[in-house]
C-alpha cells in the first residue's frame, strides 16, 4: 500500500509577497477579494516592506504617524501594491541605468617624442610589470611610471541595461535584517526566510514532528538552478580579482547550488536525514519534488521538505539571457505595442504568456513545501492543503540546439493526465482540472508548450481545460518557478478564484487552443470546483516535468476510504487546533512579530555523543532511534 504524500505546510517569498496563508496568491487576485482579506494582504506587505510597524494596536508609519489599520491602508495601500509583482528593477538591487562595466583601450602619447607617465601608489604596482614600463620610486609611498610606447588599460564606465523589468521581491523587503545573515548571498537569506515560513505555516511545532519520526525518515531536497551568483557568492569569487578586490572564504562554499538544502538542514530543521539536490534548469523544483514524493510513497521517508531559492536578478545573468534573445527588452516591448512617443514600456506587462510577446522576464523567489505521509498527517491533525501523488520527468532525446524545446514534455504531460484520470476519472480530468503552464512569454514557448498541452488534452477528450500561467505576475524565478506554480495553485482551493493571464490581452494566432481554455481574466469557480491541477515545466537543455496536484477535498475523499470514521473524527478535533495555530502565526507575521528560524551553532552533535550498537543509533534530542535492522533486498542471491 503506497503512502500518499500530502502538503501540510508551505511558505516562502516572491514578488507577490509572503507565500504562506496564501498571501502571495491573494496579492494576484487582490481585486476580487473581500475588503477584510484585502486589508490583511496590504498590512502584511506594509510590514515586510518596512513601510509600517505595529505597536500596541496601532500602525506607525515611517514618519511616526500612528494610524489604525483602515487609515494606514487608505494612506499607503496603492504604494504597497506598486511595490510588488513585475515592475522596473528598483535601485535597492542595482541601478539599471548605470550598470558598472570596464572598457578595454590602448593609451598612447599625443606627441611621438613624448612618453606617457603617471603616478601610482607603490603598493598598487603590478607584480608582473610590462617590459615597457620604467618605474621610479618617489616619496610618500608613491612611484612614477614612464611608459615607452602604448599602455593597455581597462577604464571603468557605466551603461544602461536594455532589460529593466523583473519580478523583484517586494521593494523594501530585506531578509538580511531578520537574522544574523553574516554576509550570506541573497538566495540563502531568502532560504532562511522561506523555509522558516513553511515550517511555521503548518501550525505544528517542528519538535513535535521530529519526535514522531526516526532521524533517517526525514528528507530535504532543494536547490537553485544557477547557484548564488551575486557578489556574496560565486559572482564575487569570479569578479573580485578582476575588480581589484579580495576573494573571501565564503564566496566559493556559499555559491554552490545545493546550499539551500544545506542551510535548511544546518540552521533550521537540524535534520540528519536524507539530503539531495537535483538541478534541471526551470524544472529543478519538480525534480526535487519527485525525489521526495517517491521516498514518501515507498515508506522510506515520512517527512520531507522540498524547496528552491533563486536570486538571479543580477546584471550579469540578465545580460547572459539577453544575448540569447530570451528576455523581453524595453525596445521590443515598445515595438510590440506600437508605442513611439515614450522611452519605456509598461513594465508591469513585460511578461505576456501565450500572447504576442518577445521574451521572458526574470524573477526571484524562495519557495518551500512541507510534505508528510498521510498516516502521520492524520495522526498529528495536520492541515492538508493538497497532495502530490506523482511527478513525471523526461528528457528530449537527440537535439540540435541544447536550449531548444523537444519531445520530453509530451511524455510528462500525457503521463500526468493518464495518472490523474485514474484517480478522478475522465470527467474529473477534462472538466474539473486546471493546468498551471510553464508560460514563459517567449514566442517559441507559446507555440511549443501550447502544442504539448493541446495534443495531450484532446487525446483525453478534453474541450476546454483552463490554462493559467503565474509567470505573468511573478516573472521566471528559474529553478524555483515550480514552487511558485505549486503554491499559488493551492490558493484556488482557499478562495475559489483561478487567476487569469491578465497581462495577455489576446491569445496569439500561432497558439494551439484545441482542448484548452486560455484564461485571460480572473474567474471565480468556487472553492470546491476543481479536483486537481497539472503543473508543467519545460526547462533549458531538455529538462521537462509535470506534477500532479490533488485538491484538499479530493484528498479527504480518498483518505476516508483508508481511515475509519473514528480516526477521521479524532483527526478533525486535532486539526481545529492546528488551523488555529497556523492562523495565529499568520497574524503574528502580519504584525511583524515573528522572525525566521535560524539556529546557528545550536545543539551541534559530535560522534562521541551518539549511542551506537549493532541494533540502533540513538541521537540526543531525537525520541526515536535510527534502526540498523536493514533489509537485504537481494536475499535470494545469497
Amino acid at each position: 500500500m503506497a503512502r500518499l504524500p500530502v502538503i501540510v505546510g508551505f511558505g516562502g517569498i516572491n514578488s507577490a509577497g509572503r507565500t504562506s496563508s496564501h498571501q502571495a496568491y491573494r496579492r494576484i487576485v487582490f481585486d476580487l477579494l473581500p475588503s477584510l482579506i484585502q486589508q490583511d494582504v496590504l498590512l502584511d506587505l506594509a510590514t515586510i516592506t518596512n513601510m509600517a510597524e505595529h505597536k500596541n494596536g496601532l500602525w506607525y508609519t515611517n514618519g511616526g504617524e500612528a494610524l489604525d489599520a483602515t487609515a494606514l491602508i487608505d494612506s499607503i495601500g496603492e504604494t504597497l501594491l506598486a511595490r510588488t509583482l513585475i515592475r522596473r528593477i528598483h535601485p535597492s538591487l542595482f541601478d539599471v541605468d548605470n550598470v558598472v562595466l570596464h572598457k578595454s583601450m590602448t593609451l598612447h602619447s599625443n606627441h611621438a617624442e613624448e612618453k606617457l607617465s603617471f603616478t601610482i601608489k607603490t603598493r598598487s604596482l603590478p607584480n608582473d610589470r610590462p617590459t615597457n614600463w620604467q618605474v621610479t620610486e618617489l616619496s610618500n609611498g608613491l612611484s612614477e611610471v614612464v611608459v615607452d610606447g602604448t599602455l593597455e588599460a581597462f577604464i571603468k564606465d557605466t551603461k544602461p541595461l536594455s532589460v529593466k523589468a523583473a519580478g523583484q521581491l517586494p521593494t523594501g523587503f530585506d531578509p538580511s535584517k531578520l537574522y544574523q545573515s553574516r554576509n550570506h548571498p541573497r538566495g540563502l537569506q531568502m532560504t532562511v526566510y522561506g523555509a522558516s515560513d513553511a515550517v511555521k505555516s503548518s501550525g505544528i511545532d517542528w519538535e513535535i514532528i521530529r519526535n514522531k519520526v526516526a532521524p533517517d525518515q526525514m528528507a530535504v531536497y532543494a536547490a537553485n538552478s544557477i547557484g548564488q551568483m551575486d557578489d556574496l557568492g560565486f559572482g564575487g569569487m569570479l569578479k573580485s580579482a578582476l575588480m581589484g578586490k579580495r576573494t573571501t572564504s565564503k564566496h566559493l562554499p556559499l555559491g554552490y547550488a545545493q546550499m539551500p538544502a544545506d542551510f535548511v538542514n544546518a540552521y533550521i530543521l537540524g535534520s540528519v536525514g536524507n539530503v539531495g539536490t537535483s538541478i534541471g534548469a526551470c524544472a529543478t523544483y519538480f525534480f526535487n519534488l519527485e525525489k521526495a514524493i517517491d521516498g514518501i510513497k515507498s515508506g522510506k521517508f515520512r517527512v520531507a521538505m522540498v524547496g528552491g531559492s533563486d536570486a538571479p536578478i543580477t546584471p550579469e545573468i540578465i545580460e547572459g539571457f539577453r544575448t540569447m534573445g530570451a528576455l523581453a527588452e524595453d525596445t521590443a516591448l515598445l515595438a510590440l505595442d506600437q508605442i513611439s512617443n515614450q522611452k519605456e514600456p509598461d513594465h508591469t506587462r513585460s511578461c505576456r504568456p501565450f500572447a504576442q510577446n518577445c521574451g521572458f522576464t526574470i524573477g526571484e523567489s524562495s519557495q518551500w513545501t512541507l510534505l508528510m505521509d498521510d498516516e502521520l498527517a492524520i495522526e498529528l491533525g495536520a492541515e492538508i492543503f493538497g497532495a502530490i501523488p506523482a511527478v513525471y520527468s523526461y528528457a528530449d532525446g537527440h537535439k540540435k540546439s541544447i536550449s531548444a524545446p523537444g519531445i520530453g514534455n509530451y511524455l510528462t504531460m500525457s503521463k500526468a493526465m493518464a495518472y490523474l484520470q485514474n484517480i478522478i476519472g475522465n470527467d474529473g480530468l477534462t472538466q474539473r482540472t486546471f493546468i498551471q503552464a510553464h508560460g514563459t512569454s517567449t514566442p517559441q514557448n507559446r507555440i511549443t508548450e501550447s502544442h504539448v498541452l493541446s495534443k495531450a488534452a484532446t487525446s483525453f477528450g478534453a474541450t476546454a481545460i483552463p490554462v493559467v500561467a503565474m509567470k505573468a505576475f511573478l516573472g521566471h524565478s528559474q529553478g524555483t518557478a515550480g514552487g511558485d506554480q505549486l503554491h499559488l495553485s493551492l490558493g484556488v482551493w482557499k478562495d475559489g478564484i483561478l487567476p487569469g493571464i491578465t497581462t495577455s490581452h489576446a491569445i496569439a494566432d500561432d497558439v494551439y487552443q484545441d482542448g484548452l481554455k486560455f484564461q485571460l481574466k480572473h474567474e471565480a469557480y468556487g472553492k470546491d470546483y476543481f479536483d486537481g491541477a497539472l503543473l508543467n515545466s519545460k526547462g533549458f537543455g531538455g529538462n521537462n516535468a509535470t506534477a500532479v496536484l490533488l485538491s484538499p477535498n479530493q484528498v479527504m475523499k480518498m483518505l476516508k476510504k483508508r481511515y475509519s470514521e473514528a480516526q477521521i473524527s479524532d483527526y478533525l478535533v486535532k486539526n481545529a487546533d492546528v488551523i488555529a495555530n497556523a492562523e495565529a502565526y499568520n497574524q503574528a507575521m502580519i504584525r511583524g512579530e515573528s522572525l525566521p528560524i535560524y539556529k546557528f551553532g545550536f545543539n551541534v552533535l559530535g560522534g562521541e555523543e551518539l549511542t551506537v550498537t549493532d541494533k540502533e543509533i540513538r541521537l540526543p534530542g531525537y525520541d526515536i532511534p535510527v534502526s540498523l535492522n536493514v533489509e537485504n533486498e537481494f536475499s535470494d542471491l545469497n
